[in-house]
């Protein structure tokens, strides 16, 4: 008799075991993820080396907290995530390369933490695979060891959207409260604006489950990541409306507009696509942005047959709404800008991908297990194609910038100082000089208070060759360097300060 009163529970434990919530992980799960993110560390400082200058946006940030050259100007929609996350190295060093292996290690552990928020919610090797796509993304291997809030970003939201889901089928565990919250707060540490468009899913679906413990996590978090941007927004900007607008109006004036085009464009190795101009990449290049979605909606597919559409929906939902403003509400496009949204999409993908290798029966597995082969490793080697160009070009770029820096030193632009006009950020970094500007984005002072500069430390105004200088520049001395034409303020006939 199998099915009488004294039969064994089969069939009932596999069902629990079904619905129980995952448990207790053995640490052997964890080393397929430490391993992957050594790899993913070891790739950094191989392939984009330690020894790549700082470009601008990270000057701006590394400026903040270093004593060794002057702070760069900081602008409405940047935040101090950044700075701090710089500042165990760049407050007593102004080594790139330390600072350079310093982030590669930090995002070799970020990624090992971010995996293990999913860790029972997919097979380890789901994740894995996850990973390793993520993480040999060229826009991801070019700024994970860069001074750039994004990766960071996508970081935290892997950790809060894993925590999250985790608590929501395990609600006894705090520990998954607190992991919540703690993603919350790096991604708003670091972006406050991207924070919110990545929380607005795990908030809606806490309302709607009426679990209040959920969205309460995931508003302590972006509260203690983003109070220090809204007390800047008071204290610097004259209100957090003020400073939205501001940020608003750098970036073009936030509103309707399709820059799905601008990404594709950026996917050939532009780190900046502003204004995005030109032909599109060889469409070899952009396959994969287009395979993307495919394969996650085809990760939805399999996790909804297989009754766990919960964990894939969720992820697939913050994607959605991390993409949404970079896609259709601004003129311009970075690939660093989605970098939240392929982490996200990492797992339903990779569980796609797993799918079409195992569950095919017959002839078909063998054919689909090559398919997904050879488009892996051309995959793989489009982007390291891409990186490697993006990296010969931004080096180039930047080693044009210290050789100007060369030059003004001849000239005797020496700190203190002070470096205006074109490119005077990044330029004046190299140089050893403060920046400044009279309009643009960037300004920060009057042509007054440069004369006045003028009186007592050397100034070097900076254009392109041909191209008109600003008035209180016009008059004085004008040199060839590089490509610029740099004009230097007469030697005072008091001595310097």
């Amino acid at each position: 008799m199998t099915h009488g009163a004294g039969a064994p529970p089969t069939v009932t434990r596999r069902d629990e075991e079904r619905s129980r919530p995952p448990g207790p992980r053995t640490a052997h799960d964890a080393w397929p993820l430490a391993v992957l993110a050594g790899v993913f560390t070891l790739a950094q400082l191989a392939l984009v080396r330690p020894t790549l200058g700082l470009g601008w946006d990270e000057i701006v940030y590394t400026s903040q907290v270093t004593t060794h050259h002057p702070a760069a100007f900081f602008s409405a929609p940047r935040s101090r995530g950044v700075s701090l996350l710089v500042a165990p190295v760049a407050s007593w060093s102004d080594s790139t390369v330390l600072l350079r292996i310093y982030l590669a290690l930090l995002s070799g552990l970020g990624l090992y933490l971010a995996l293990r928020a999913w860790r029972g919610l997919f097979p380890t090797r789901v994740l894995v695979t996850a990973g390793a796509f993520f993480a040999s993304l060229w826009v991801t291997l070019f700024y994970g060891p860069q001074a750039m809030p994004n990766y960071w970003v996508a970081v935290g939201a892997l950790i809060a959207v894993g925590a999250f889901v985790r608590h929501r089928q395990d609600p006894s565990s705090t520990g998954t409260l607190w992991a919540v919250a703690a993603g919350a707060a790096l991604m708003a540490w670091m972006r406050p604006t991207d924070a919110v468009w990545v929380s607005i899913p795990l908030l809606v679906l806490g309302a709607v489950w009426r679990r209040p413990r959920l969205p309460a996590a995931v508003v302590g978090g972006l509260l203690a990541g983003g109070v220090q941007w809204v007390i800047e927004a008071y204290a610097s900007f004259g209100g957090l409306s003020e400073r939205l607008a501001e940020a608003s109006r750098i970036q073009g004036g936030l509103g309707l507009h399709m820059a799905v085009d601008d990404q594709l464009r950026s996917l050939g190795g532009r780190a900046l696509c502003r204004p995005c101009t030109g032909e599109m990449p060889h469409p070899v290049i952009t396959l994969w942005w287009f395979v993307l979605p495919l394969l996650a909606v085809l990760g939805l597919v399999v996790a909804v047959r297989a009754g766990r559409a919960l964990r894939t929906a969720v992820p697939l939902a913050c994607a959605a709404t991390a993409a949404l403003p970079y896609l259709f509400t601004i003129a311009y496009a970075a690939p660093r800008f989605l970098q939240p949204a392929y982490a996200l999409l990492a797992l339903p993908v990779a569980d796609a991908l797993w799918h079409l290798v195992t569950a095919p029966r017959g002839r078909w597995r063998p054919a689909l297990r090559g398919v997904v082969a050879v488009g892996l490793a051309g995959h793989l080697a489009v982007q390291l194609t891409v990186l490697v160009h993006t990296v010969d070009r931004s080096a180039a770029g930047r080693q044009d910038w210290a050789r100007t820096a060369e030059g003004l030193h001849r000239l005797g632009v020496v700190p203190p100082c002070l470096i205006t006009g074109h490119e005077s950020i990044p330029i004046g970094y190299y140089t050893g000089c403060s920046s400044g500007a009279t309009a643009g984005n960037n300004e920060n002072m009057t042509a007054e208070d440069i004369r006045r500069t003028a009186e007592r430390l050397p100034v070097a105004e900076i254009t392109r060759v041909g191209s008109r200088p600003n008035a209180y520049a016009r008059t004085w001395p004008v040199h060839r360097v590089e490509d610029y034409e740099i004009r230097v303020a007469p030697a005072p006939d008091t001595p310097r300060e």
